[in-house]
């Protein structure tokens, strides 16, 4: 199938050639007829599976062929996403859709200038991409209203509840205009996202390309098995092997992840690193270096892991496994994009098989081992707090897999290992799809 076939405006269909994008994803291939019928939507897809063209696409279709001029301090749809990085993707995508077209794209997030943000939305936009907060701020400042918005959409919404904007969107969603389309796209389904589509979406249609809460099945996952002590040496062994690859690295903490970037440069590898402490030109200024090549390792919080399209990311390594397993599936879509192969490595040192485990569960399958064995479970072992282990970020030193601790941070009680099976792998691949 191709975008002929989905009903999309000839012109739309074109801006998308030429930007050599022929041929729909699954979720696309299921979303955009009914969105383009104006159901509301309830899309269940895993990262890089291209959600951003599904919902973008038929607004912009019926936008371009409704030829309404939006008012002044006004949007005909709304997109809401949990991340400045995500928003601006999001609306970088938009813009690249509606090139040559009569549409007005615009982006508004915090750590970015908020009087010339109120300046943009004076004139009407036909498209508004924002994080909540920022959004808020400026429905206070009058800067913009949002009674003339037909169209909202709310991505990577379980993110959102994860980080409390279910408050923000109490408080959003009133002011829209009550006739109007909503679609909702997540990657996992978490019993309140059920309660926030019920309260959101009307007569909706579920549209799911992978079940909720599994990866990508051209990820290549592995685990390796290393005292914490060790993980870093472990990780500039395995990051020496494709230095011309890009590959980004997840740590738990802010600090963790500076360290851990400053221990990588002094390495020789050309390295980069964003989080929470940065400020939003840094975290932007460090994505483009990425994107471009210029830096190879990208060392992140979970701020990097909804939503990215970086379509090169051939590696991710989980450096710190996440507390919330469900963040696992968002870290590990950051590779294989839009039908790419790509590989993902989990360092697990006997403090996180809690994490591990319920990581497995979550996605029905056993991850394989690379290396080394498993902890045992230590009686009465909890999961580390959310946000724990800030220290470990540049711990090195230590003879991987072992007891001794050289010259890092604890990790937590050593454990004794057990039994597992084995595997691993890693591939690639190329291709070009709508994000």
């Amino acid at each position: 199938m191709d975008f002929d076939m989905l009903g999309l405006a000839p012109r739309l269909i074109n801006v998308l050639k030429e930007q050599g994008i022929t041929n729909p994803t699954p979720i696309q291939t299921q979303a955009i007829p009914h969105a383009m019928n104006g159901r509301d939507v309830m899309g269940l897809a895993q990262t890089g599976s291209g959600k951003t063209a599904a919902f973008g696409l038929p607004m912009i279709h019926s936008l371009m062929k409704a030829g309404v001029k939006p008012n002044p301090k006004t949007s005909r749809g709304l997109i809401l996403a949990p991340t400045r990085e995500l928003a601006k993707q999001i609306a970088d995508n938009l813009t690249a859709y509606t090139k040559g077209s009569h549409l007005k794209v615009a982006l508004v997030v915090g750590g970015a200038g908020i009087v010339a943000q109120t300046k943009r939305l004076a004139g009407g936009v036909d498209l508004l991409v924002a994080t909540p907060g920022r959004l808020i701020d400026l429905l206070d400042r009058r800067a913009v209203r949002l009674d003339e918005t037909i169209y909202l959409v709310l991505d990577e919404a379980d993110q959102m509840l994860d980080m409390g904007f279910i408050h923000a969107l109490r408080r959003i969603a009133p002011l829209l205009a009550k006739d109007r389309q909503t679609m909702m796209f997540s990657a996992t389904m978490p019993k309140l996202m059920g309660e926030l589509a019920g309260t959101y979406l009307t007569d909706a249609v579920r549209v799911q390309v992978n079940p909720p809460g599994q990866a990508v099945k051209k990820i290549n996952q592995s685990v390796h098995f290393v005292a914490q002590a060790a993980k870093t040496d472990l990780l500039v062994e395995l990051l020496d092997k494709h230095r011309d690859e890009l590959a980004i690295v997840f740590g738990r903490t802010k600090h963790g992840c500076e360290k851990l970037y400053k221990v990588l440069e002094k390495k020789g590898f050309a390295a980069a690193s964003i989080h929470g402490n940065k400020s939003q030109g840094q975290r932007q200024r460090a994505l483009e270096a990425f994107k471009a090549g210029k830096t190879r390792v990208l060392v992140a919080t979970d701020v990097a892991a909804r939503g990215l399209d970086i379509p090169d990311v051939r590696f991710v390594y989980n450096y710190d496994l996440p507390n919330v397993a469900e963040n696992y599936v968002h870290r590990i879509g950051r590779t294989a994009r839009a039908g790419a192969d790509g590989s993902a490595v989990a360092l697990v040192a006997p403090d996180e098989m809690i994490e591990l485990q319920d990581i497995e569960k979550a996605m029905k399958e056993n991850i394989p081992v690379a290396s080394g064995r498993p902890w045992e479970i230590q009686p009465g072992q909890k999961k580390r707090p959310n946000g724990g282990g800030g220290r470990r970020g540049g711990g090195g030193g230590g003879n991987r897999g072992g007891g001794q601790r050289a010259g890092g941070n604890p990790g937590g009680g050593q454990g004794k290992p057990g039994g597992r099976r084995r595997g691993g792998g890693g591939g690639r691949g190329r291709g070009k799809t709508a994000a």
